[in-house]
């Protein structure tokens, strides 16, 4: 098998229906010739090497069919943005200082979500890793990072990426990414990565003149399908499965989170996802590391988490978006759009109990049935990804609002305990822990006014089945919109915002020490409710959490001890608990 090599002075790039393909480095052209190896074909490499002095890296693109430079399909590096020139990165003259690290089971624990340009003011995988005792402190166990590949413009959510294998630049470039991760590894903490291969960005995106590695004509909802199953497919699944390896092995991280694996649009018998979780598999065994796979999925398949033996993909998780729309309905009361189903505690019981609400049921939203049951034999709860806030359901409203800005302290709280004592893996997104009071909105910086035009009209149009006021939704192209969504790290230390961030370390510790709230199946998890008297009751062994979603106090028969309450009015008394409206409690039965 050809390995791709540019950074150590071999340049191979896969060009399969180019007559002619020549390699621009070092100012310099230079030819390029066909080779075959092994039955692989498509592929030209430079007939001569080509070095830059004693570590400088080598500016260098290619020419195909006469048109370019273009960037390298494998770039490691783009100094000058997606449209300029890419440069040589050899990942393995970094010194890692992670050699003691044993890595982090999904199973156990916390994922905290952050965006690096809004994480902190200066926007850098630099600024970030100084945040680190900060979430120790918290008490997470996994950092998932939102994209970071090379996008057009400054700042962008990071899934316009257009070179999947550059880190993009104003966050620091690739050593500065190797940084991090050995920073993350020194403190203790995971580092889960979100990867896009299910499209490409709107800017910058060369891939189709160098190969058919998009589908024309077979869309979804961004455009073109990468192609996985057509003809020239196996190259391209190869440079997506490498570039996947790319990240487990030359950076370290400990896992991948597979955006909108729904859209990865695959006919052949064995499923890119299956290839997917058979590559974590092979790089955990030769590494000893634990590799965790997450597929954003809105399927309620899981076959996704079901071992391969038994005919599963054998992804260690997938997110459940079930979960966070049964728990933000109960507490927010909004019901529109795909909201609508979930409008009663008995479907957050089912969610809590079972996984998923559409098992099988008629979804209004889709207007179909949708889902089916996970069996309890092949998954574990914790192979679910749940949370009460993350990226896409703030960032997709229309103002880009958080939950504290409609939501008083006593219901946060309510959301925090159930996502953290759930018998699933709770994810908080960026700010979540203290209550941020800035919005987090969808901002763009496409340097083409077309395109930027564009996406603010396509931004407008999203909104109407929700019946959201198109005239609220900020520009995504006004710089301001991005600097509003930048967390505020005055506010962690102030009011609600610290005694919040104080109960999200008092879960994650108890999660921690309560075997019970890790440990248990899905035939361990009992839930209880009253939709009339606004209560819900979870058990999970010898713990029970009590939640009054009603404004009016609550009392209900229950021994034990008292390990947690989020209101100073809860009670536990000789065989009663007491708590006020909105507020939580967790009790150990005696």
């Amino acid at each position: 098998m050809l390995e791709h090599a540019a950074g150590r002075n071999r340049y191979d790039v896969w060009a399969p229906n180019a007559g002619s393909v020549k390699l621009l480095a070092g100012g310099s052209e230079h030819a390029m010739e066909r080779i075959h190896d092994g039955g692989t074909t498509g592929w030209w490499r430079a007939s001569a090497e080509v070095t830059g002095k004693e570590g400088d890296a080598v500016a260098y693109g290619y020419l195909v069919d006469g048109e370019g430079p273009f960037p390298d399909p494998r770039s490691r590096r783009q100094p000058d943005g997606v449209h300029g020139l890419s440069a040589t990165f050899d990942p393995s003259a970094y010194e890692w200082g992670d050699g003691e690290w044993k890595g982090r089971s999904l199973k156990g624990s916390v994922i905290y979500e952050l965006h690096l340009g809004t994480f902190t003011p200066e926007g850098t995988l630099d600024a970030a890793a100084g945040k680190l005792d900060y979430l120790v402190d918290l008490g997470v166990d996994f950092i998932e990072l939102l994209p970071v590949n090379a996008f057009n413009g400054v700042h962008n959510w990071g899934y316009d990426g257009v070179l999947w294998y550059a880190v993009h630049e104003p966050y620091g470039g690739p050593e500065a990414y190797q940084r991090f991760v050995d920073a993350a590894h020194a403190a203790g903490l995971g580092v889960i990565q979100d990867v896009v291969y299910n499209h490409l960005g709107p800017s910058g995106n060369y891939l189709p003149k160098f190969g058919p590695y998009l589908k024309s004509g077979e869309g979804n909802t961004w455009g073109d399908s990468v192609n996985l199953d057509g003809p020239g497919s196996d190259e391209v699944r190869r440079y997506i499965l490498e570039n996947a390896a790319m990240w487990l092995r030359d950076y370290h991280v400990d896992g991948l989170r597979l955006d909108a694996v729904h859209a990865l649009r695959d006919e052949r018998a064995v499923h890119i996802l299956e290839d997917f979780g058979g590559l974590g598999d092979q790089i955990e065994a030769e590494t000893g590391i634990p590799r965790t796979l997450i597929a954003e999925s809105d399927l309620n398949n899981p076959r996704l988490i079901y071992p391969r033996k038994d005919n599963g993909y054998g992804l260690e998780g997938q997110w459940s978006d079930d979960f966070h729309h049964a728990l933000h309905v109960n507490l927010s009361g909004e019901t529109t759009g795909y909201y609508a189903d979930f409008e009663s505690l008995a479907v957050l019981a089912k969610v809590l109990e079972h996984g998923f609400l559409h098992d099988g049921s008629y979804s209004s939203f889709r207007g179909r049935h949708h889902g089916r049951p996970i069996r309890h034999d092949l998954a574990h709860p914790s192979a679910l990804v749940v949370c009460l806030q993350n990226h896409d359901q703030i960032g997709n409203r229309a103002t880009g609002d958080r939950l504290t800005a409609a939501l008083s302290f006593g219901r946060l709280a309510i959301g925090a305990v159930l996502t953290m004592t759930s018998p699933f893996t709770p994810m908080l997104f960026m700010g979540e822990e203290f209550g941020a009071s800035t919005p987090w909105q969808f901002f763009t910086s496409h340097p083409e006014p077309e395109l930027g035009e564009a996406t603010a009209k396509g931004r407008i149009k999203e909104f109407e089945r929700m019946g959201w006021d198109p005239a609220l939704v900020p520009d995504p192209q006004d710089p301001e919109t991005f600097k509003r969504s930048k967390l505020d790290w005055s506010e962690p230390n102030a009011g609600d915002h610290a005694r919040l961030l104080q109960l999200y370390r008092d879960l994650a510790q108890l999660r921690r020490n309560t075997p019970e709230l890790v440990n248990g199946g899905f035939g361990e998890t009992r839930v209880e409710f009253d939709d009339d008297e606004h209560w819900l009751e979870l058990t999970r062994g010898a713990i029970r959490v009590v939640c009054n979603f009603g404004d009016e106090p609550l009392d209900s028969p229950m021994g034990g001890s008292l390990l947690l309450a989020t209101d100073t009015g809860v009670a536990l008394g000789d065989g009663s608990l007491t708590l006020p409206g909105g507020s939580a409690a967790v009790v150990r039965v005696q």
